[in-house]
């Protein structure tokens, strides 16, 4: 895999930029944003991920020896450019808010202050970070939303678009209310809890299905899970009682049949006959096969007698929005505010703080972008300082606490907003103070243009 902290991991644009900077001793400190424009169709909200990587990266950000001799072979740079990068290191600060935060559009959810040639450069690897895990916790958010009393697994590792994603769906996934994964390796760096069954090529390495799940039975006893839908679901059902007797004698229990093709509502209240039929009313039924959201809420209207779900391809691959209309832009440079004006894509300058604010219940009633020193009231502020002259500022959160506060944020969200389709819009205002500081860009901008400013390089 390649290491978290490779620099080169970046669109070539951020090293010609770097380049032109360092050539002109471009080292004022800058601010950037990250934020989002505009939530994926159907979606109300969206669920922060993926701080603690982007942390470790920024922490650990080095060009190794191997980078800086390809840079210096490349031809692409001058040599007194790759030296300058050979003591490249992150030495600014990063206010955020905390993983498992709802937000909406136009709200920065993490903002970079560093030297303008160090806040450039991780523009790409911090959208790549974010982008992803958000849109994974927030999609597994709404399938717990869809089935909120049954387990949910992440499935996904073998379709994700490689290794790093798969393993940052599993984390991902479990920040948004999963209750684990099959990925193993999210166990011993995530502390993600570990789930699985068995293959069709188990079944089918053996002459006889009985003696297959036997066999995997007395291997692996515990939480006995048989994948029962190889050959002819129901017939398999039907022998389970025999199988569950013997294995009884030995202190043997099936605890689930998993269901993975078919009409899985129809197989699922077919099966949950057999088994109550034949005594196995303790044996759960779990289902998986091109699942998300939507179509776990469509089995349970149909009634399917399913307690748990297997979510893998559509998840891992956050099929229904690949990808977030998202940003990291610049919105100040040497003490100035700046500004993006492009249609459809302006941004707010300046350094922004978001304040969300509360209904008696302790519902959320709507959000303000505000500029930083504008006072909090009555509101709750959401971005934090968690990094200061490249270090993290204080141990971060667990994962399995940023889960809990994930599932905080989402029973305080506008029951509305959870909907899975054509959720409403959530209020969030922009503060007089922001737009009066857009005005004074833009009267900058236009004042300069006018004039027919042309940069001249000193003789």
């Amino acid at each position: 895999m390649i290491p978290a902290n490779a620099l080169l991991l970046t669109d070539f644009y951020e090293l010609a930029m770097l380049e032109a900077y360092y050539a002109q001793g471009m080292e004022e400190e800058a601010v950037f944003d990250f934020h989002v424009r505009a939530l994926p169709p159907g979606y109300g909200y969206l669920v922060a991920a993926g701080l603690a990587q982007v942390l470790e990266m920024l922490r650990d950000a080095r060009f190794s020896d191997e980078e800086l001799a390809w840079l210096r072979d490349s031809g692409r740079f001058g040599d007194d450019f790759v030296d300058y990068l050979s003591g490249f290191r992150f030495a600014g600060s990063v206010d955020a808010m905390a993983e498992g935060t709802v937000f909406f559009p136009d709200e920065p959810v993490l903002r970079v202050t560093a030297p303008m040639p160090q806040a450039q450069l991780v523009e790409t690897r911090i959208i790549n970070l974010l982008q992803y895990q958000t849109l994974v916790a927030t999609k597994a958010s709404r399938c717990v939303s869809a089935a909120p009393d049954k387990l949910l697994v992440d499935f996904g590792l073998r379709r994700a678009h490689g290794a790093e994603a798969g393993l940052l769906a599993a984390r991902a996934s479990w920040l948004g209310g999963f209750a684990g994964t099959s990925a193993v390796l999210a166990g011993p760096r995530f502390g993600v809890p570990l789930y699985g069954t068995m293959a069709h090529s188990f079944i089918e390495a053996h002459d006889d299905e009985m003696a297959a799940f036997e066999r995997f039975a007395r291997a692996r006893p515990d939480g006995l899970v048989l994948l029962i839908d190889t050959y002819d679901t129901e017939g398999a059902a039907r022998r389970l009682p025999e199988l569950a007797g013997r294995l009884a004698r030995d202190g043997i229990s099936i605890h689930s049949v998993r269901l993975d093709s078919g009409d899985l509502a129809e197989h699922a209240r077919r099966v949950r006959r057999i088994l109550d039929d034949g005594g196995l009313s303790s044996v759960q039924i779990f289902a998986s096969g091109g699942l998300d959201e939507h179509g776990v809420v469509a089995l349970l209207a149909d009634g399917a007698p399913i307690d748990g779900f297997g979510i893998g391809s559509k998840l891992d691959t956050a099929a229904d929005s690949p990808y977030l209309d998202c940003a990291y832009k610049l919105c100040e440079y040497a003490g100035t505010p700046r500004r993006k004006h492009s249609e459809h894509k302006a941004t707010w300058p300046g350094r922004k703080q978001v304040l969300r604010h509360y209904d008696a219940r302790g519902r959320m009633t709507g959000d303000r972008v505000q500029r930083e020193d504008e006072p909090a009231g009555d509101g709750e502020l959401l971005l934090r300082r968690v990094m200061d002259h490249g270090e993290i500022v204080a141990p971060l959160p667990t994962l399995a606490e940023s889960r809990a506060h994930c599932a905080a944020q989402l029973d305080r969200l506008p029951p509305a907003l959870r909907a899975l389709d054509a959720a409403p819009s959530y209020p969030v205002e922009i503060s007089d103070r922001v737009r009066a500081l857009a005005r004074e860009a833009d009267v900058r901008i236009e004042e300069h243009q006018r004039a027919g400013g042309v940069w001249r390089p000193s003789s």
